[in-house]
């Protein structure tokens, strides 16, 4: 629908390709000036990468280096975006129809920039002592529409689990983590509104606020990305989740031997384009960004991509190359390869 455009801009000047390595030595014209801020919003998901990175990026600057980081969510964060307030958007998804009209129509062109892998992980208290697996179709029915106000006992998901109280957390409608998982589990398993969840469950924009409710609930079943359970990994319990083929548990191993779906994903960070030609420290930061994010990602416990992918995002980013190769919907059952293989379309 919309893959890249390889001719709408071209803001640098690109002096030398290396051979082999699509890596390039960039001239960038711009004058010295002030160095203007970058604002970043979006995906909380995403967002440990990208704040670390930041932390690192502070650390190395020879100057002070005005940038501002924030998260509202994948969806939130693409109001701002495509209306100009910010520079970045993290999002744990790609951008959707709906948000590539917004753009379009504010002017606003973008450079996305795959960073990441995650394993979306469903968690429940350690003190749950009842369940270790879940099949997506239970899944599906814990967090359909119909399940709303029905569904609300341990027992009514499987007969063989007690009869206890349910209670259900979830990141926020602006989480790019709750579109991926609704349409990945419930859409897909119901035919219904794309989207739709049911709505009697605690939710927050926060991750961090979701786990401390799950940590402190005995009854609780939740779901958010990877790095959050890998961060407290003893305050929680990951699920492992059978779509077909046998329980798989959510790990660096089991995403990368594209063993554990549908809830392995990519993450991203969108750039504003036109910003990229005008601002420097932008620039110098998305540098930094791509040469430091195999490290960072694995640090703070996501899955970090093939060094290929990393550099096909320098030569993407470089060339000014805009739009998107996901046709504006996410797409379930991405592997790494595949990932790879639509990133090398332009």
């Amino acid at each position: 629908m919309n893959v890249r455009d390889k001719t709408l801009i071209n803001p640098f000047q690109v002096l030398a390709l290396g051979l082999g390595t699509a890596l390039l030595v960039i001239s960038n014209p711009l004058a010295a000036q002030e160095t203007p801020a970058i604002a970043i919003d979006g995906s909380s998901t995403v967002y440990p990468i990208t704040q670390k990175i930041v932390e690192d990026y502070r650390a190395s600057a020879k100057k002070p280096v005005n940038i501002e980081i924030e998260f509202s969510g994948t969806s939130g964060g693409f109001d701002k975006f495509c209306s100009g307030e910010t520079e970045i958007n993290n999002a744990s998804r790609p951008i959707q129809v709906d948000e590539m009209e917004a753009c379009r129509e504010a002017g606003v062109a973008y450079i996305e920039l795959p960073v990441a892998f995650d394993a979306l992980t469903v968690v429940v208290n350690p003190a749950n002592d009842w369940v270790d697996t879940l099949t997506t179709e239970e899944l599906a029915k814990i967090w359909s529409p119909e399940a709303e106000g029905k569904i609300t006992n341990w027992n009514q998901v499987r007969p063989s689990f007690p009869d206890k109280p349910l209670n259900l957390y979830a990141p926020g409608e602006d989480s790019g983590t709750f579109d991926y998982f609704t349409e990945a589990i419930v859409t897909e398993a119901i035919v219904g509104e794309a989207g739709a969840s049911r709505s009697d469950v605690t939710k927050s924009e926060d991750d961090d606020v979701l786990v401390q409710e799950v940590s402190q609930d005995p009854n609780a079943l939740g779901y958010f990305g990877l790095a959050y359970y890998d961060q407290r990994a003893d305050e929680m319990k990951a699920i492992a989740v059978d779509s077909g083929e046998g329980a798989v548990l959510p790990s660096v191993e089991t995403v990368e031997q594209a063993q554990y779906q549908p809830l392995a994903r990519p993450l991203f960070v969108y750039v504003n384009a036109a910003a990229a030609r005008e601002n420097e420290a932008l620039v110098r930061f998305t540098e930094f960004y791509l040469e430091n994010a195999p490290e960072v990602v694995s640090e703070v416990g996501y899955v970090p991509l093939p060094e290929e992918a990393y550099q096909i995002n320098e030569v993407t980013f470089y060339r000014g190359e805009v739009g998107t190769v996901f046709d504006g919907q996410s797409q379930f059952n991405v592997t790494i390869p595949e990932l790879l293989r639509k990133q090398a379309r332009y």
